[in-house]
């Protein structure tokens, strides 16, 4: 039985991805180990360090990594290399005497976990680009329905949807920059020896060092990491912020859904987010697992950063440690962007009742609009005089209660009615007039898209 929901046939679909899943799997994890042996084998075969044909045979060799057999020698060594090791050493026959030439196993297993986040990172940009693509389409769409803005929870001025779409949107902008540019320190081969040194391969290490990354597809490093460990920190870290950007949006969506707003609500399943006892609920599920799956990834980053800690050349306890933490994040990162794509791409927004939440307060919502509209007619000190009298006149008068407007209040203060008709003073406290620059942000965000 699992015990994180993340790997569980009846949660996982909520807390991750099977894609994900398949990445991180510790099966794909051995997999990999075997990869890097075999590709050491083959450049120390082209470099003459080996045969060349103990480095075909290895490479041919069908390992077949057992189970049991590898748990036993995990279990005494603490470490899977030796298993694997092992049997791809049985696999390849004679020629197995030359497997893991000058390596130690943290090389092989480092490389391993990096062969899995190039993978895993693969998966994050396609569902992060999936998201980005969802949301532009959104602010595209909405880019002048008005609505209300909200600071403390309460209204403040009128915004577009179009730009609520767009402020979700260009932090996942930012972190698929982000990612570019983190991958290449992240994804960098590891082969150092028993201390960093390469001493067993005489002046020919680095020559290997730089093949076995070439062979892999990946970065050579400087030096080897064994004890660097700010790129796998990075990437959980990226993880986290990743997550956080999603949790905002998480959390406008739930706040937007409750009934007395209204105004959007995750896409509808029959039976999706169903109470067992109130048939009228329809939970905003995708959101929920989205934070969820946020606070867990953000509590793993901490993890990441304090085992960057690693004594001398070679640390006890902070390296073991980042299994721990590392799968967990890109698992559960790749399903809250499941959960966001699915928001992204199927919204239902409701555009009438957005502008019936625009008029709750009977155009309070404008009065910085009218007291800069009344101001070059008044002075700057009078309008705002004189609309505070008229908006504490609207709020005792009960707007949300269909009593006094705005409006209404104006144009009973004796310089506005001496100035201005009703139709101008209704122009003022129109919502939708007093948009600002909203729509030339949205324009500048879908154009970075």
């Amino acid at each position: 039985m699992p015990i994180n929901p993340a790997d569980s046939p009846v949660f996982g679909t909520l807390y991750g991805s099977d894609a994900a899943r398949a990445v991180f799997d510790e099966g794909a994890w051995f997999g990999h180990m075997l990869d890097v042996e075999v590709a050491l084998a083959r450049v120390q075969g082209r470099l003459g360090i080996i045969p060349a044909e103990a480095a075909a045979a290895i490479a041919q060799a069908v390992t077949v990594l057992d189970a049991a057999e590898l748990a036993a020698s995990v279990r005494n060594v603490g470490y899977p290399v030796v298993g694997v090791v092992k049997a791809l050493s049985r696999a390849a026959g004679p020629a197995g005497a030359w497997t893991h030439w000058g390596a130690t196993t943290q090389d092989i297993m480092d490389s391993a976990t990096v062969l899995q986040m190039r993978a895993g990172f693969d998966l994050i940009a396609a569902e992060l680009d999936a998201v980005i693509a969802g949301l532009a389409h959104q602010a595209r769409a909405h880019r002048a329905t008005a609505m209300a803005g909200r600071t403390h929870l309460q209204h403040a001025l009128p915004v577009t949807f179009g730009l609520k779409c767009a402020t979700w949107l260009m932090p996942l902008l930012a972190h698929r920059a982000r990612l570019a540019q983190l991958r290449p320190r992240v994804e960098m081969v590891q082969f150092g020896g028993a201390a960093g040194t390469l001493a067993s391969l005489g002046d020919r290490g680095l020559a290997v060092m730089l093949g076995l990354a070439e062979e892999l597809g990946l970065g050579a490093p400087l030096a080897p990491w064994h004890v660097c460990r700010d790129g796998l920190a990075e990437a959980v870290s990226y993880l986290g912020l990743v997550c956080g950007s999603l949790a905002k949006i998480a959390t406008d969506i739930v706040l937007l859904c409750q009934n007395e707003v209204a105004e959007v609500f995750e896409p509808y399943v029959p039976g999706r987010g169903q109470s067992s006892t109130m048939p009228q609920k329809r939970n905003p599920i995708a959101s929920e697992y989205i934070l969820a799956a946020s606070r867990g990834v953000q509590a793993l980053v901490p993890l990441m950063q304090g085992a960057m800690a690693h004594d001398h050349e070679r640390a006890t306890g902070p390296w073991q440690a980042e299994y721990l933490a590392l799968p967990q994040a890109f698992v559960l990162t790749h399903g809250a962007l499941a959960h966001a794509r699915t928001i992204a791409e199927g919204m239902v927004v409701d555009a009438a009742r957005m502008r019936r939440n625009l008029d709750l307060t009977g155009g309070l919502i404008v009065a910085e609009a009218v007291m800069m509209g009344l101001a070059p007619h008044l002075g700057r000190e009078a309008a705002h005089h004189v609309v505070k009298h008229a908006c504490d006149r609207v709020i005792e008068g009960g707007a949300l209660e269909g009593g006094m407007t705005l409006t209404d209040a104006l144009m009973q203060e004796p310089e506005v009615a001496r100035r201005l008709d009703r139709e101008a003073v209704a122009a003022m406290t129109d919502p939708a007039a007093y948009l600002g620059a909203a729509g030339v942000f949205v324009d500048r965000v879908l154009a970075a898209v």
